[in-house]
C-alpha cells in the first residue's frame, strides 16, 4: 500500500472462519538499555483501549463475537490476531488498524500494567531453567539485541516512563513496519478492500521505524555461568551461536534437532514429540544420568542459538551430565549416523510442521513471518528443503557448530548440595569441558585426515 503496509490474503473455505494477524518488525532485539521489555510493554497496553474502543469495549466485542484473540512478543516480532467466524472479518479490521495508530496510554493503565509484568517477571523467576536461560543467553550475545530477555530487565521494568513507552510505540507500530496476512473463508478482493478502507488513512512514521541491525561477533572463547539457588533440582545448559532462518543449513540444523531429542513443530502452533528412540533420552535418561534431556531450536531473523539442555538425577554430578551431552553432539560430529536414523527424523520434522499449519490461524502465522524473513515462499518450501537434507549436511553443521570455543555453558546448583562448592564446581567444570573436547577430537580423528 502506499503507507508501506504490505498485506497477504489467502482464501481457504475449509471452515466459515477467518484469521486476521498484524505482524510488527519489532522485537527486544530491537530495544536499546533503559528501553528493554518495551515490545512486551507495548502488547500489554494495546489491549488497555484506545478513544473508540474504551478499556474492556474490545474484549466484549471479540467475546459477543466468537472470537479468539490475543498477542505475542518476541525477540524477533510482535504479533496481534484474531481468529472469528468469516462474517467478523470487519470487527478484526477495525480492531486492529484502531489500535495500530490510537492506542491510548493512559498514565493510570501505564502503572497498572507495571505491576502487571513486573509480577510476570517474578512468576518467571521462580523456575531455576529460566533464569539459568536467560543468563547463558545473557553472556552468550555480548552485543546483539538477542542479549535481552523479552520480558526486559527488571531496572529498566522500574524506571521505564509512559512518555518512553508511547515515543517507542509510535515509532515501531506503523504502515510501513507491519505485515498482515489474512486467511479464511472471504474473497480474496473483498477482502483486501476492507483492509485498503481502513489502514491507508494511516500515516507512515515521522521518522524511520527501521532499527539499526546489530552483528553479534564471532565467538572466540568458551563461556561459563554458574548460578546457585534453592530449587532441589540440578540443571546443565549449553548454548552454540548457530544460523538464522533464511540460512542454507537451517534445515540441516533442525533435523539434527530431531536427531537429538524430537521433531518440533516451530512457531506459534508448533509442537513437539518425546521420543524414547532419540539420541539424548536414551544417553542420558535411560541410563538414568538425567530426568529429562533435549534440544531447542528455532527459526530467527538473525543467527540464533542451539541448546542442548539437561536437567540432573539426584546425586549426578554436573561434569557427567555435561560430559554426556557432549558426547552425542560428538557422536554427530564424527557422522555416527544411520540412513534410517536421519529418514526418521526429516519424516517425523515434515509432520511436526505440516501439524503447525493445519488451521487458518497457523497458516496466516506462517504467511506473516515468512514475510518478516523477506521470503513468502519460506513457509511453502520447508517440506522440499528439509528432505533435501543429508547425512553429510548434519556432520558439517555439528562440525561447525559444536566446538568450544563457540560454546556457553550453565550450571545451576542447588544451594542444598552441599558437595558442590564454587571453586568445585568450577574444577569439574574444566574437567568435563577437557573431557567433551578430547572426546570430540577422537571422534573427527576417525573421519578427518
Amino acid at each position: 500500500m502506499d503507507n508501506g503496509l504490505s498485506v497477504i490474503v489467502q482464501e481457504s473455505r475449509a471452515a466459515p472462519v477467518v484469521a486476521f494477524f498484524v505482524f510488527y518488525r519489532v522485537g527486544s532485539r530491537h530495544e536499546t538499555p533503559g528501553l528493554t521489555g518495551a515490545s512486551h510493554w507495548v502488547e500489554h497496553m494495546l489491549f488497555r483501549g484506545t478513544p473508540r474502543f474504551p478499556p474492556g469495549a474490545l474484549d466484549r466485542a471479540m467475546a459477543r463475537a466468537g472470537a479468539v484473540f490475543n498477542a505475542l512478543t518476541s525477540p524477533d516480532i510482535t504479533v496481534y490476531y484474531e481468529t472469528l467466524p468469516a462474517a467478523q472479518l470487519p470487527l478484526a479490521i477495525d480492531a486492529e488498524s484502531d489500535r495500530m495508530c490510537s492506542a491510548s496510554f493512559d498514565p493510570e493503565d501505564f502503572d497498572a500494567e507495571r505491576t502487571v509484568i513486573l509480577s510476570e517477571l517474578e512468576g518467571a523467576e521462580n523456575s531455576a531453567y529460566w533464569l539459568l536461560m536467560d543468563e547463558v543467553r545473557a553472556v552468550a550475545y555480548q552485543v546483539h539485541g538477542y542479549h535481552h530477555p523479552t520480558i526486559g530487565w527488571r531496572a529498566d521494568l522500574v524506571g521505564l516512563t509512559r512518555d518512553e513507552l508511547y515515543a517507542y510505540y509510535r515509532r515501531f507500530y506503523t504502515p510501513e513496519n507491519a505485515v498482515i496476512a489474512a486467511v479464511g473463508d472471504f474473497d480474496a478482493e473483498d477482502a483486501l478492500q476492507q483492509i485498503r478502507q481502513a489502514f491507508a488513512p494511516i500515516p507512515r512514521a515521522e521518522k524511520s521505524s527501521t532499527a539499526r541491525r546489530v552483528v553479534e561477533p564471532v565467538q572466540r572463547a568458551e563461556r561459563r555461568v554458574t548460578l546457585y539457588g534453592s530449587e532441589p533440582t540440578a540443571h546443565v545448559l549449553a548454548a552454540f551461536h548457530a544460523v538464522d532462518a533464511r540460512h542454507a543449513d537451517f534445515f540441516a540444523f533442525a533435523v539434527m534437532d530431531a536427531i537429538l531429542s524430537g521433531a518440533k513443530g516451530m512457531g506459534l502452533f508448533g509442537e513437539g514429540i518425546n521420543s524414547r528412540k532419540t539420541r539424548l533420552h536414551q544417553a542420558l535418561v535411560e541410563t538414568e544420568l538425567a530426568v529429562s534431556a533435549g534440544t531447542w531450536f528455532e527459526p530467527t531473523l538473525d543467527p540464533g542459538l542451539f541448546w542442548l539442555y539437561a536437567a540432573h538425577s539426584p546425586e549426578v554430578a554436573h561434569a557427567t551430565v555435561e560430559a554426556a551431552l557432549f558426547a552425542e553432539a560428538a557422536r554427530l560430529q564424527a557422522g555416527d549416523v544411520t540412513t534410517a536414523e536421519l529418514q526418521r527424523a526429516v519424516k517425523q520434522t515434515r509432520a511436526q510442521f505440516a501439524y503447525s499449519r493445519e488451521s487458518v490461524s497457523a497458516q496466516a502465522y506462517w504467511l506473516g513471518f515468512s514475510a518478516m524473513l523477506e521470503d513468502p515462499a519460506w513457509a511453502e518450501s520447508w517440506s522440499e528443503r528439509l528432505a533435501a537434507v543429508t547425512l553429510a549436511d548434519v556432520q558439517r553443521v555439528a562440525t561447525d557448530c559444536f566446538v568450544r570455543t563457540n560454546r556457553t555453558v550453565g550450571w545451576f546448583v542447588p544451594e542444598a548440595d552441599d558437595a558442590m562448592t564454587a571453586d568445585a564446581a568450577e574444577d569439574a567444570g574444566d574437567d568435563a569441558a577437557e573431557q567433551a573436547a578430547e572426546q570430540t577430537q577422537a571422534a573427527l580423528h576417525a573421519v578427518t585426515p
